[in-house]
């Protein structure tokens, strides 16, 4: 790894008693992330968990056609591979890292042996996995009802809570393939959030300009998915 980050930066990580994160940790493996790298596949038995530190990872729903289409975006927010605690062994979709940056994973081994002493790690993972399926409800809710430019405002302001800074390395067409859309209405979306001062977007790179803005312009979906991830965690155990 270029440059090596601490799992502290995982929130879940971080909200972990000392205890049991220094238990953790030396089986913790350091990991880049390199845009478009493919977690794992849909039905293929996963052998890790993944805790993002600065990258971001989408989970998709492929088509019989190849289309793809985006459920959920997981950050230093998170963990990705729910299957490997909740018993499925598998997921019917794809993980693929949308924004470069690095993580720390855990052998499937390590987290059923974690997750089977009934501790503090099995709390807070069943709580990320109830926030992250109402952010997985709430997609399908905004893709049916609200309009591209609703959901272009809220995939960006998602996207923006797992990084550090403003910027987003994206094109339009990987943001099409996400959103389940076609490249020219992205690109019509875009163009108005640029025009109205709120982003810039030059050549895949995308500038946050005016959040404030996003969040006036945004539907209700991102709230709710943010209430929820602030309601649940991060949560500290009682001592």
């Amino acid at each position: 790894m270029s440059e090596q980050y601490s799992p502290l930066e995982n929130h879940l990580l971080e909200a972990l008693p000392a205890d049991v994160y220094e238990r953790m940790l030396p089986n913790l493996e350091p990991i880049d992330m390199p845009l478009g790298k493919v977690l794992y596949e849909s039905g293929e038995a996963l052998r890790y968990v993944y805790f993002p530190t600065d990258c971001i990872v989408s989970l998709l729903y492929v088509m019989e056609n190849g289309s793809p289409a985006e459920i959920a975006v997981i950050g230093n927010e998170g963990i990705v591979g729910l299957a490997l605690f909740m018993g499925g062994e598998t997921m019917p979709n794809r993980a693929v890292v949308q924004s470069a940056g690095q993580a720390y994973r855990l052998s499937s081994a390590q987290v059923k042996k974690e997750f089977g002493l009934n501790g503090p790690l099995l709390r807070l993972l069943l709580r990320y996995t109830q926030a992250l399926i109402t952010q997985m409800s709430q997609t399908a809710v905004c893709n049916r009802h609200h309009s591209l430019d609703q959901q272009l405002c809220r995939w960006l302001l998602l996207s923006l809570d797992r990084l550090a800074g403003n910027d987003l390395i994206m094109t339009q067409e990987l943001i099409a393939n996400m959103l389940g859309v076609r490249r020219e209405g992205v690109t019509v979306a875009a163009g108005d959030l640029q025009d109205a001062g709120l982003i810039e977007y030059q050549r895949g790179h995308i500038t946050i300009l005016d959040r404030p803005g996003l969040e006036k312009r945004v539907c209700e979906c991102y709230q709710v998915v943010k209430k929820e991830f602030d309601r649940l965690l991060p949560y500290t155990p009682p001592k």
